[in-house]
């Protein structure tokens, strides 16, 4: 291949999600479980800086515990980097430089995210060329949320969630996001699952391989309607979540006494992610989890996938 690489550094930004919708299966024998989801991303960001180096090195800021995001190759970033490359059977590596902003193991994929804005870094930073279709192949290795912050939006994931298909998502979703000072393990999270599901007995019938999101949860978000989407929201890992988490219950009790329309634990958790009305609702939530000394974070989706600043 040949590579026609100019700028000295690339700087890309990709933002983290929400699941709105994410209804979980069986699982398959990969190990992985099936998934039917509804994804939004909304506006909360994590930076990626790639520069020209002759190996491979990443640094990380924006956390509060240094040790909580690993800078070798358990990092995405770093993964997908060394995934380009071999693709690409490029000599050189890259200094990446990640500025955080989504909550680290906070269901909102921010690991996602830097992996995806890693990989349009490195592709432009080196002159790659690659396809957007090729970059998303490359995405789906490195996990089910990076094809999704690739593309942005809101869009529907099927299989692993990494089988994506745009959903027409009318208007803006104002949403209240409180994080947690402690993450949650997300194989952990789906371990609990499957072993709450263990213990409802042999009465109950197995988890389906194969699922589809609702056509009510489709039909809201066409409608740009949030009270009407409010009514729709769900996610299958919050029970497992709450079981490991049990105070964000009580953070979504407060977030809908606030006035949220509805709350859901995001993801794998513990970000809960609070609907609300409009943008003033948002704030007026804000405010009132702020008096019961609650910070939150007002984030709107949907927004675009990763791109380049500069």
């Amino acid at each position: 291949m040949t590579f026609s690489a100019s700028a000295e550094s690339v700087h890309v930004r990709a933002p983290g999600k929400i699941n709105v919708y994410l209804g979980v299966g069986g699982r398959h024998e990969d190990g992985y479980h099936a998934l039917a989801t509804v994804f939004q991303a909304v506006s909360l960001y994590e930076d990626v800086i790639a520069r020209h180096a002759d190996d491979f090195s990443i640094t990380v800021s924006g956390v509060d515990d240094p040790d909580s995001v690993p800078v070798d190759d358990r990092n995405l970033a770093m993964r997908a980097a060394k995934m380009l490359a071999a693709a690409a059977d490029y000599g050189g590596g890259v200094a990446l430089e990640v500025r955080k902003s989504v909550p680290v193991a906070g269901g909102m994929g921010g690991g996602s995210a830097d992996a995806a804005a890693a990989l349009v870094a490195c592709d432009a930073l080196w002159g790659t060329g690659f396809s957007t279709a090729r970059l998303h192949e490359l995405a789906a290795r490195l996990g089910a949320d990076v094809p999704f912050a690739l593309h942005g939006g809101t869009a529907v994931g099927t299989g692993r969630g990494d089988q994506l298909n745009p959903a027409l998502a009318r208007g803006r979703f104002d949403w209240v996001l409180v994080p947690s000072d402690r993450g949650l393990s997300t194989p952990m999270v789906y371990e609990r699952l499957d072993a709450l599901r263990d213990d409802e007995g042999a009465l109950a019938d197995d988890p389906p391989l194969s699922l589809d999101v609702p056509i009510p949860v489709l039909q809201a978000l066409r409608s740009g309607d949030p009270v009407l989407l409010s009514e729709s929201i769900y996610n299958d890992l919050q029970e497992a979540a709450l079981h490991e988490r049990p105070e964000l219950e009580m953070t979504i009790l407060r977030g809908i006494h606030a006035g949220a329309l509805q709350g859901v634990v995001s993801g794998s958790g513990p970000t809960v992610a609070l609907l609300c009305a409009d943008p003033g609702a948002a704030r007026a939530v804000q405010e009132t989890l702020r008096g019961q000394g609650v910070e939150s974070l007002h984030v709107h989706g949907p927004v675009p996938g990763a791109r380049i600043l500069s």
